[in-house]
């Protein structure tokens, strides 16, 4: 039975095609129990590699059937086949991030502190439950028709867990695209998810507000290097304030990185209104 077949019995008549991966396409379709447009990710069972298949796949319906944030997106039902998995979930017509600040040539810094407040606060709330994305990037975050940011993309996430000594079990697995990547992954040492986190969201503000990347991946022993030597170069029109959040989310340093918390009371984040990630918690 085709993809469209078996939405059609489930109550979604299936439309144009969002988008494509190695081991799975989204499809926009109509749900006639909602009475509205919804996207549909749809992973082929026999596409994708055994660990994905017996370990990233399990943990992301896990935690997505589980999450309920205004900024991450939300997930209608989860359904699957003998050979497939589809997850039913908004629809967010204004595409990703990454085009929106291509189109834009990056974008002022008062758009950028809306949306990365937002972003901020989807990541607090996944680390207040143990939970981390591990793959952070502009691709992977969506804009509502309100322009409102959606995380999406939850297939390297997991939940963390502690040892006897009530010490965080350290991560091994090299997750995510190598230019948001923190150094201490790249180089494949075990790594504080969280702190890896604080990373990848500091490579995002960069590219929202610069429109480019701080560092060029095409060789990674360099900007590896780069990155350990704190080798950041600001366009001039940057406030200092937003430099200097970029820059100490940007720490190679793990003991020194910005911690979420820390990002959310900080000054640029907090803007003129000193608005603060609570109104997004009391809004979900």
């Amino acid at each position: 039975m085709d993809d469209a077949a078996v939405l059609r019995r489930k109550g979604y008549i299936m439309g144009s095609n969002l988008g494509e991966s190695s081991f799975a396409k989204v499809k926009s379709a109509y749900s006639e129990r909602l009475k509205f447009n919804v996207a549909v990710k749809i992973t082929d069972r026999k596409r994708v590699p055994a660990e994905f298949l017996e370990k990233f796949l399990p943990r992301e319906l896990e935690i997505l059937a589980n999450v309920n944030h205004c900024s991450i997106i939300k997930i209608y039902e989860i359904f699957e086949t003998s050979g497939k998995v589809y997850i039913v979930m908004e629809l967010c017509v204004h595409g990703d991030l990454l085009e929106f600040i291509k189109s834009n040539r990056g974008l002022p810094e008062g758009v950028a502190r809306k949306m990365f407040r937002q972003l901020s606060c989807a990541v607090k709330y996944c680390h207040d439950l143990d939970i981390v994305h591990r793959d952070l990037k502009c691709d992977n975050i969506l804009l509502d028709k309100d322009m409102n940011i959606k995380l999406s993309d939850f297939g390297f996430s997991k939940r963390c867990f502690w040892d006897e000594n009530g010490r965080m079990i350290l991560s091994q697995t090299f997750c995510g695209s190598t230019a948001y990547a923190a150094p201490e992954v790249i180089q494949g040492i075990p790594y504080q998810p969280k702190v890896y986190d604080i990373w990848s969201l500091g490579v995002i503000l960069y590219v929202m507000v610069c429109g480019f990347m701080p560092y060029d991946d095409s060789n990674v022993k360099r900007m590896v290097r780069l990155q350990k030597e704190r080798r950041v170069i600001f366009p001039d029109f940057l406030t200092q304030e937003c430099k200097d959040l970029i820059f100490r989310m940007l720490q190679p340093n793990v003991s020194h990185r910005l911690r979420i918390e820390d990002v959310l009371s900080h000054t640029w984040v907090q803007g003129k209104h000193r608005k603060s990630y609570h109104t997004c918690l009391n809004n979900q």
